[in-house]
């Protein structure tokens, strides 16, 4: 990834986004740069770096930002507004052999609702295993009848409120 230049206007939103070091030498590690612009930089900030940032190396600086530094709301909008639905995993530090990385991404889910590292479902796929959750969920509410319902809404009650002839 090319540096960033220093300009006045880069400099002063390397002051602001990475605060706890000089904006030269913010300015200088774009990959850790980006990282915390991708966290803190406003919309504004933003319109500036991508002057000199390409959408090549936007994805360069998500696929080898630093661990610990974007937050998952902003990992997830930035990687979707470069194309990556869903997002792949954080970036996560490890200390050796302890942490296991997935074998690929995206997860593929299973009938179970658990992972399987499979081939990527398509929407159609992803939309009809959707459909059958829900019906399999309405089914099992269905079973319920509104006696059932209206007892365990009391009982409920009843242990959070407790009873009229408690008060009284």
């Amino acid at each position: 990834m090319n540096p960033i230049p220093s300009t006045p206007l880069t400099l002063e939103i390397a002051r602001r986004v990475v605060w706890f070091e000089p904006p030269e030498r913010a300015l200088a590690n774009p990959v850790q740069f980006m990282a915390y612009a991708m966290t803190y930089a406003t919309h504004e900030d933003m319109q500036v770096i991508r002057r000199y940032v390409s959408d090549d190396e936007f994805r360069e600086a998500l696929d080898r930002a630093p661990p610990g530094i974007i937050d998952a709301r902003s990992w997830a909008y930035w990687n979707c507004k470069m194309g990556r639905y869903p997002a792949p995993p954080l970036p996560r530090r490890t200390l050796g052999d302890l942490a296991v990385e997935p074998e690929s991404w995206p997860p593929r889910c299973g009938a179970t609702g658990g992972v399987d590292h499979g081939q990527p479902l398509s929407a159609e796929e992803v939309q009809e295993q959707a459909r059958a959750r829900w019906q399999q969920m309405r089914q099992q509410d269905s079973q319920l009848d509104a006696e059932e319902i209206r007892r365990r809404a009391q009982e409920e009650w009843r242990a959070r409120f407790g009873s009229k002839e408690e008060k009284d």
